[in-house]
Formats: C-alpha cells, structure tokens, sequence
C-alpha cells in the first residue's frame, strides 16, 4: 500500500446485510475516516487496498462502508482485520507535537538516566494513551500524558518520563 502505514483499528464484526463494517478505532476521537480515503485492510499477513465510501460513529464504534463491498458476504472474510492508512493522510502537527505511534521504538529512561525499557506500542483506554514499555524483566504500561513524558528525542530515539512513585513497581 504505503511506505508508512499506520493502524486505526480493528474490523470486529459487519452491520447489516449491505456490506458494512464495524471498526474498533484506537483513537475513538478521530476524525480521519472520510470518504475517498484509501485505506489498507491487513488480516494474517495479507493486505488489501481499499477506498472508503462512507464512515460513521456508533455508539464507541465506527461503521465503514468500502466501495468495493456490497453484502455480507463479501464483508465477512474482513472480521479481524487491521485498518492501515498512509501516514500521509494524518493531520499535520504543530511543532513540537507527535503521533503516539512513531514513538513505538524508542528507548526509555527515568530522570536519573536509568533504562526502563523500550515502547513496544500504545494502548487506547477511556482514560487516555498508555505506552507499552517492556523492560528487561517485566512490561510496564506508562500513561503518555505531560505529567509524566518530560521529554520525547527523535534524534536519539529516547523518551524521558517522570513516573510518579509506585508506577514502575505494579
């Protein structure tokens, strides 16, 4: 599809008889989905190009219709497909701001300069981004806020927390 893919979601299930998909987004606030986007569907290995005719929130959910998909049947070997689009197709950023998945990769240390581990990928919950950090001996889930991130290095791939006490213990 892409050079730089990056995955929006997860395809749970279908809606309706005339090819509809359910989307879990990890970021349930985007706003990217419009129509004539070109998306990539990736399921075991395999990828398929897609362009999106209609998009549409429900309930945490969003429903998808694909242009080339138009009953049920065609919609159902999609369940358990990952939603990759082109980075390209991402909003641009202040500066000074980032997406939470170019991250995935980087290093982390504490204030002191003790090595935490590396960020093996995000979790969306309600409460917001959690990095996945695995350490040499255990995986810690960081909360990706201000408080916490004091800063993010892309020259050096690092990223510097500030973990309040007990964080980095459960």
């Amino acid at each position: 599809m892409v050079d730089h893919s990056v995955p929006l979601g997860a395809i749970v299930g279908t809606h309706g008889l005339d090819g509809w998909l359910k989307l879990n987004p990890f970021n349930p606030d985007s706003a990217v989905l419009s129509p004539g986007l070109e998306i990539c569907l990736e399921k075991s290995g395999r990828q398929s190009v897609h362009q999106l005719e209609s998009s549409k929130p429900h309930k945490k959910q969003f429903l998808l219709k694909l242009r080339d998909v138009d009953t049920i049947d065609a919609a159902l070997p999609f369940i358990g497909s990952t939603l990759l689009i082109s980075d390209a197709a991402l909003d641009a950023l202040e500066p000074g701001q980032y997406y939470h998945y170019q991250v995935i990769g980087f290093a982390v240390f504490d204030l002191n300069g003790a090595a935490i581990g590396t960020i093996a990928g995000t979790l969306s919950t309600a409460a917001g981004e959690l990095y996945i950090v695995q350490g040499p001996d255990k995986e810690h889930l960081i909360p990706a806020v201000r408080e916490i991130i004091e800063k993010v290095d892309f020259d050096e791939r690092k990223v510097i927390v500030n973990p309040p006490q007990g964080l980095l213990d459960l």
